[in-house]
């Protein structure tokens, strides 16, 4: 049996996870912002299931939520960072309340639980925290600059932190999923005011977005159960096939990048 700390349980991959994780008989500490919204696993479950009101962005909330669940299960064995949500719009399109929204939930609020559980899994000796990015977290499209930019710092920070881990015990994986039918771009969403100069631009986009069928985010359950239990868990892991072909070309562009410029960068040396 593991013990779990679901951040953003009420919806998307966030409640598929919890769903699987207890389906299998483990515990779950579920948060979301309402807890109206986890009443079906508690329903489902009984106390298996620890729900907790909780908005990310309040960092001693966060502490506190994290404190109940150590006390009522003792322990932690995966902490799961799924709060989030996408921020629509052209980069000059978004206001600086909608930008400083969007780093407060997608990555102070997982820098928050993170800090707050790291001294729960560093006296264990273990725990796997999963951070979840996005294709997005390794690439930047038009549209997504700030939910880009949310997700590049959220990588940064756990690739840090995974090194500081390391010989301690604790794992960190950085789950980077392709599209899926979650809410993230839909009821959740939040959207800049457009300007008519990028509708070109936009239009590319939606285009792009309705040659796709994304499946729904059940089909993840499996991954993510086979990703907790393994021994020595990745630093990263794609969910979905979407994100190879996507990531195979920005790298070979980069590097094609870097080494065409060699030359310019190498006269600093």
């Amino acid at each position: 049996m593991k013990t779990w700390f679901i951040t953003g349980a009420s919806r998307g991959f966030g409640h598929v996870w919890a769903r699987a994780a207890l389906d299998r008989g483990d515990r779950v500490a579920a948060t979301a912002r309402n807890p109206r919204d986890l009443q079906d696993l508690s329903d489902g479950y009984g106390d298996r299931v620890l729900p907790l009101t909780l908005d990310v962005t309040d960092r001693p909330a966060v502490f506190a939520a994290v404190a109940s669940a150590v006390a009522a299960f003792g322990g932690l064995d995966v902490v799961v960072n799924n709060a989030g949500y996408g921020l629509f719009g052209m980069v000059e399109e978004v206001t600086e309340e909608q930008a400083r929204a969007q780093m407060e939930t997608n990555f102070f609020g997982a820098l928050w639980v993170t800090q707050a559980v790291l001294p729960v899994l560093r006296g264990q000796g273990r725990g796997h925290i999963l951070q979840v990015s996005s294709i997005g977290g390794i690439g930047a499209f038009p549209t997504l600059g700030l939910y880009n930019a949310s997700k590049w710092a959220l990588e940064g920070l756990s690739e840090a932190v995974a090194a500081e881990l390391a010989p301690l015990g604790p794992k960190v994986t950085i789950v980077e999923p392709g599209p899926f039918g979650t809410d993230w771009s839909g009821g959740s969403a939040v959207h800049g005011e457009p300007i008519a100069a990028y509708e070109p631009v936009r239009e590319a986009r939606r285009a792009g977005a309705a040659a796709r069928t994304p499946a729904g985010p059940e089909v993840t359950a499996k991954v993510i159960l086979q990703l907790v239990d393994a021994e020595e868990p990745p630093l990263r892991l794609f969910v979905g096939p979407y994100p190879y072909a996507v990531a195979e070309k920005l790298y070979r562009d980069r590097l094609a990048t870097w080494n065409d410029w060699r030359w310019l960068a190498e006269q600093a040396g």
